[in-house]
């Protein structure tokens, strides 16, 4: 494999056939990156036990060393060649995978210190995407692989979100279509198995994690002072105040007030949780929901791509409402919360 030249690189999007899959597999085994298309949001690839490729990671989004990677797998045999997994991390892996859960276990010695910011442990997902699914098994290597975005922005659920982002600075898309939760995975700390606990919620609840473990899962997501100082190195990707963040300035609300609606002003948008009545204020451009009947799985599918919608139209400012009460709504105002957090 030649090596890649050192001018701007021509970002390509493949569309997802035998042939280029098997040539995107080539890509990722010779230490290059591949943006991928998982059920959560869209992917960064590398070869995850390459640090020299991992590094290209950290070029590419402009990501600090300091916030590590998922590493990512096809079968549950390769989790024990990474990380130190007692019987209850192999009873929810073997539960929720492949799916929307990443473990945090101890790391193996193969597993580069890049990968884990330099700590002892190593975090590990099986995604539920068959093609991604299917290009961890024609690379047969682990792949590294946080969001497919410049770091701290919106992530990316489609693949022309990703060639807006980082196009002129990877070579290649795979197009695997919009993804079908548009949120990122649930993060379990399991290096205790006697002291289980969510650092990022997702799709998977702390309900259904402990009904599987027979154990008390708690949510540490949203726990005051839970995350760390922003420039330690973390445990695991998610745990910054500021994340998932448009440039526009995002402003919270249980519910937009009517009063609001009626004095918005140009550069400042609407984006209500539910499609709101038919004669509430403001009917024209600067409204936008999430969800015509509060689905919550709508909404979340929809939450990155709206942002990233009104931001492209220029608005300077938009006022969000929260999720109200159901199955995703930790997980849709963790990364609200987020977004609209003020940078340090």
């Amino acid at each position: 494999m030649p090596r890649s030249p050192t001018h701007a690189p021509r970002t390509r999007i493949y569309r997802p056939t035998p042939r280029n899959l098997a040539r995107l597999a080539r890509l990722l085994q010779a230490g290059e990156l591949v943006a991928v298309p998982s059920e959560t949001v869209y992917g960064l690839a590398a070869h995850a036990l390459d640090a020299s490729a991992c590094e290209k990671i950290f070029a590419a989004k402009a990501r600090p060393k300091t916030d590590p990677l998922i590493v990512h797998i096809c079968e549950l045999a390769q989790l024990t060649t990474l990380a130190h997994a007692g019987p209850l991390a192999q009873k929810l892996a073997a539960a929720f995978w492949p799916g929307p859960l990443t473990l945090v276990l101890p790391k193996r010695p193969a597993v580069p210190a890049i990968v884990t910011a330099g700590r002892d442990s190593v975090a590990v997902r099986m995604p539920q995407h068959p093609l991604f699914l299917a290009l961890l098994s024609a690379c047969a290597v682990p792949l590294a692989a946080p969001s497919a975005n410049p770091f701290g922005y919106v992530s990316p659920t489609r693949a022309a979100h990703v060639k807006a982002g980082l196009g002129g600075k990877i070579f290649a898309i795979l197009d695997g279509g919009p993804c079908a939760i548009g949120l990122e995975s649930t993060i379990l700390d399991a290096r205790n198995e006697q002291q289980l606990r969510i650092l990022r919620p997702g799709a998977i609840s702390a309900a259904e994690l402990s009904q599987v473990a027979a154990v008390r899962v708690e949510d540490f997501s949203q726990t005051p002072n839970s995350n760390e100082v922003d420039e330690s190195p973390k445990i695991a990707p998610g745990l910054l105040s500021r994340h998932y963040s448009p440039r526009a300035r995002v402003v919270l609300y249980e519910k937009i007030p009517p009063r609001l609606a009626s004095a918005a002003q140009p550069d400042e948008a609407l984006l209500y949780f539910q499609k709101p009545p038919a004669d509430w204020p403001r009917t024209d451009a600067h409204r936008a929901w999430l969800t015509d009947n509060n689905d919550q799985a709508e909404a979340a599918r929809a939450l990155f791509a709206t942002l990233r919608t009104l931001d492209a139209q220029g608005f300077k400012t938009i006022h969000a409402e929260l999720a109200p009460e159901g199955p995703l709504s930790t997980a849709i105002n963790d990364r609200l919360r987020r977004a609209a957090a003020s940078a340090q």
